[in-house]
């Protein structure tokens, strides 16, 4: 039968008027959730909400860079209201120039005077000219805007040894040499910081279809290469592999631990499983959420399967897994250009937000960064814009209420009678959840329904404290795939979210398909 939760819950008005029918019908025994606030874990590691942002579609061009002289405002060229939302969102850190792109960009195309830079053709995306109006000292004005750090990755591709060495150097040195004073030359008198530099992007694939033994020589080769001043010598990233093979964590945990600060790792969620027709990002039936939801669980597999294999060569922990590339991937909008990768973001996209972050706060011993795909306009990004229009996204929702838990110290928690969300044979489980204890001393709570028509009672208690009241906020809308539009810039957003304690403990409802992040108090 169902509970009635004990103690009360409040939302703000214009949750409780959305609030579905079949929300309130409440799925099973309650579920119990218990925070060991007395065994501290690792600490979730900012970058672990770490953006991308590459040159493809409307990602940089347009949706984030205009240039000065356009009559949208802009500061250096980037747009005030696309900074600003990303501002308030902390991010942490942002990925260029790619990707795919990476291994075939060339930096020096990217500085000196913008009119005299050569126009190329971005062979990966679209086809369509490139004309390196963003470079490296764009970049890293977005990046300083943004307050957040850098991460570069580098041309293996098409690239080399000495090229690569030759962009370290630009960047980062404080010398009077040739390279640092063309630099200066071009506006930058102080090194810029560089936090991670990858060497290569997706080797297995249009990073150049190499082997992971092939890829480690050329690597340990790069690597020697790539000096810098101690102070702002950047973290190197090994390009690793993508779903189940887990090969190139293997060889390259093995080979390049002494030359790597950590191994790349890429994860794409797709609702069909099959790349050649993926699905729709909207209008999509109840089957296409929970293949959706069940195939982005495979992150927790992928994480612990990796760790495993580092673990093996690495038992002190010094190596990082990067997943810096992962998301949603859908078939494209209709009407628009395949290269673009353009695709709607829904309600959908913000619980397998949620619930990644869910799996790499659980990892955070070895998961240190990561990062969506991608920042603007592009796959599962935070804000859509268009001409000098621009709406936040339910992953950037999604995003902006997960901030708390940066650089925060995990919690272990346990969940007792978690019911089952199932559909057709398929069954994943219905809530999710992460806690930990944030700077700021407060300990908080993220909780995830991932049933689309039930709500979930979870009676939460944490040994030793007598909880008094949970407050934060909610995201969640009538339909599934809920989304903002231009017309309707705020039809999805969070919404204020509270449940008071009774005798030290609190049973609160969470709605179906819900994303909850509140502070226990």
């Amino acid at each position: 039968m169902n509970h009635i939760p004990r103690g009360t819950l409040s939302f703000a008005l214009s949750f409780a008027l959305s609030l579905p029918l079949a929300g309130s019908a409440l799925a099973g025994e309650p579920v119990t959730l218990t925070i060991d606030a007395a065994k501290p874990g690792a600490v979730i590691n900012k970058d672990i909400y770490g953006q991308f942002a590459e040159h493809l579609g409307t990602g940089i061009y347009g949706g984030l860079w205009v240039g000065p002289k356009s009559k949208i405002p802009n500061t250096k060229g980037w747009r005030n209201d696309v900074v600003g939302a990303l501002k308030a969102m902390h991010v942490p850190l942002v990925r260029w120039p790619g990707g795919c792109f990476a291994d075939e960009y060339h930096w020096k195309d990217g500085i000196g005077a913008r009119e005299k830079r050569p126009v190329k053709v971005n062979a990966n995306w679209g086809g369509v000219e490139e004309s390196n109006a963003v470079g490296t000292h764009e970049f890293f004005d977005l990046v300083e805007l943004l307050g957040a750090d850098a991460y570069v990755n580098g041309n293996l591709g098409t690239g080399s040894a000495q090229e690569m060495s030759e962009w370290i150097e630009y960047m980062t040195s404080d010398s009077k040499s040739t390279l640092a004073n063309l630099r200066r030359k071009n506006g930058r008198e102080q090194p810029y910081k560089v936090a991670y530099f990858a060497i290569g992007n997706e080797a297995w694939g249009c990073g150049g279809n190499m082997s992971p033994d092939h890829y480690a020589d050329l690597y340990r080769n790069v690597e020697t290469f790539l000096r810098a001043p101690a102070q702002y010598r950047p973290k190197m990233i090994a390009s690793g592999g993508n779903d189940n093979d887990l090969t190139w964590s293997d060889v390259l945990s093995k080979r390049l631990k002494q030359q790597t600060d950590g191994i790349s790792f890429h994860y794409y969620t797709i609702p069909t499983g099959k790349w050649e027709v993926k699905g729709a990002a909207t209008g999509f039936a109840e089957q296409e959420w929970i293949s959706t939801l069940s195939n982005t669980l495979r992150m927790e597999e992928h994480m612990r399967k990796n760790s495993a294999v580092l673990d093996k060569h690495d038992p002190e922990k010094k190596l990082g897994l990067f997943v810096d590339e992962w998301g949603t991937w859908y078939d494209v909008e209709k009407g628009t250009n395949a290269g673009f990768l353009f695709q709607q973001n829904t309600l959908r996209d913000a619980v397998v937000a949620a619930l990644n972050f869910n799996i790499f706060h659980a990892h955070a011993d070895r998961v240190r960064m990561t990062n969506i795909a991608q920042m603007v306009n592009v796959l599962q990004s935070m804000i859509i814009t268009d001409k000098d229009k621009m709406l936040l996204t339910p992953t950037y929702h999604a995003f902006e209420m997960y901030v708390p838990f940066q650089g925060a110290t995990s919690l272990p928690l346990t969940l007792a009678n978690n019911q089952q969300y199932t559909l057709d044979g398929a069954s994943i489980p219905g809530i999710s959840a992460s806690a930990a204890r944030a700077a700021d001393g407060k300990l908080y709570l993220a909780l995830v329904n991932t049933n689309p028509r039930a709500a979930a009672e979870v009676a939460v208690s944490v040994p030793g404290v007598a909880i008094k009241a949970l407050r934060g906020r909610v995201l969640t809308a009538n339909t599934m795939d809920a989304h903002n539009t231009f017309a309707a810039p705020q039809a999805i957003k969070p919404a204020a979210f509270s449940a008071t304690g009774v005798d030290g403990k609190v049973s609160v409802q969470i709605p179906a398909k819900a994303v909850v992040v509140v502070a226990v108090e």
